[in-house]
């Protein structure tokens, strides 16, 4: 991926960085090997949609809602994992491509309730996308067996991120993986005991990576079922955990005056969106 070669009189290493050069809708762009068809359309400004895709874990190819078209491909193609290549020609909305985004759409918005996904409204505008003309997502009960956060599984779409960050990619504590075929699969712990009983260790990155807000703090949910969530009003400010010596980022989203979550920037060199219990979710001793 990189090559080196001597630098100054001392005979020190530089690291050069190789380069490829594509072109997606027209326009050529150079982006590091390595990357993903998805880095080079965010280095051109293109917006491409995402959910099941998260800077900080490893891309599963979930929700097909980033697919672009290659030419020379068969299929369409996960912009989120697919690796760029020279001399690659993508387009990220030809007729094809919105024809593919917009039957996602649909499929998710009428078998998961997406409404509080962040731009999944505008997507659908964006795409034409009509989920009610599929059908209604089935309602279900969240949940609740913690103080810290919940479960609605009514708004969870199997993007497999929560699996990921208990897993291999953060916590590898591997306390929830999927569960059950077809219209029956779900996230669930080992034997689908409750979180108390299970292996979690509730640092949250779970909830942290969540985009439906499947799984949501418990504050958070108290305050969406009383109609008082307003992200509108919320302001964000950044500090220092004060538990330990790490010096994990915090980003404190506070409302009428109070923490009603806290999450972690994922380019933080330190956290990489992730947290611990203690991070996550001590923050009562504030008020």
């Amino acid at each position: 991926m990189r090559s080196e070669k001597p630098k100054g009189r001392d005979g020190g290493l530089v690291q050069i960085e190789r380069t490829i050069e594509l072109e997606i809708d027209g326009r050529a762009v150079r982006v590091p090997e390595g990357s993903t068809i998805l880095d080079a359309c965010r280095k051109l400004g293109v917006d491409t949609p995402t959910l099941c895709y998260a800077d900080n874990l490893t891309p599963v190819n979930a929700c097909r809602v980033c697919v672009v078209e290659l030419e020379g491909s068969r299929t369409l193609v996960a912009s989120c994992s697919r690796k760029a290549e020279a001399k690659m020609v993508v387009r990220t909305e030809s007729e094809r491509v919105k024809s593919a985004r917009k039957m996602v759409l649909e499929l998710l918005g009428s078998s998961v309730d997406m409404s509080a996904t962040a731009n999944f409204e505008n997507w659908c505008s964006r795409y034409s996308a009509s989920p009610e003309r599929l059908g209604t997502p089935p309602n279900a009960p969240a949940v609740i067996d913690n103080d810290l956060f919940v479960r609605d599984y009514a708004k969870c779409m199997l993007c497999y991120k929560c699996v990921e960050a208990c897993g291999d990619d953060a916590q590898h504590t591997f306390a929830i993986a999927m569960t059950g075929r077809g219209g029956e699969a779900k996230i669930a712990t080992e034997f689908d005991v409750s979180l108390p009983d299970s292996a979690c260790v509730f640092c949250g990155n779970c909830v942290g990576v969540c985009p439906t807000a499947a799984l949501q703090f418990k504050r958070e949910h108290d305050l969406r079922e009383a109609g008082e969530w307003d992200e509108s009003k919320q302001s964000v400010t950044k500090t220092v955990c004060p538990y330990c010596g790490v010096g994990c980022v915090l980003e404190l989203h506070v409302q009428d005056d109070e923490i009603v979550r806290v999450t972690s920037p994922s380019d933080s060199s330190v956290t990489d969106g992730h947290l611990c219990v203690k991070g996550r979710f001590g923050w009562g001793y504030v008020r």
